[in-house]
């Protein structure tokens, strides 16, 4: 029982990190749109913005399809772990009634 304790808290660190990573991009995503409001009056920084955007997901691909792929396995894992847990607390319920 402890074992599947500490996996359940491992996962849930594992999943706050990537929590707080998807708030950090939002916000990233929320500043980006606001200065792209600015840009917009400009549009060759604009253009200059996207090739070199293009230019940094073009070199770091692998990375990005590897880190996305990371995230979403362990998105899965710990749901699969949730789903476990409370199995377990039904079937634990079942028993002492």
């Amino acid at each position: 029982m402890a074992h599947n304790h500490h996996s359940h808290v491992s996962g849930s660190h594992k999943m706050g990190k990537q929590l707080m990573t998807g708030t950090i991009a939002a916000a990233t995503v929320n500043t980006g749109g606001k200065l792209m409001v600015k840009l917009v009056k400009h549009p060759f920084l604009v253009f200059g913005f996207g090739v070199a955007a293009g230019i940094l997901v073009y070199r770091y691909r692998k990375e990005i399809i590897t880190n996305a792929t990371k995230t979403y396995d362990a998105g899965k894992d710990f749901v699969l772990q949730q789903k476990e847990s409370l199995e377990d607390i039904v079937a634990e319920t079942k028993e002492t009634s």
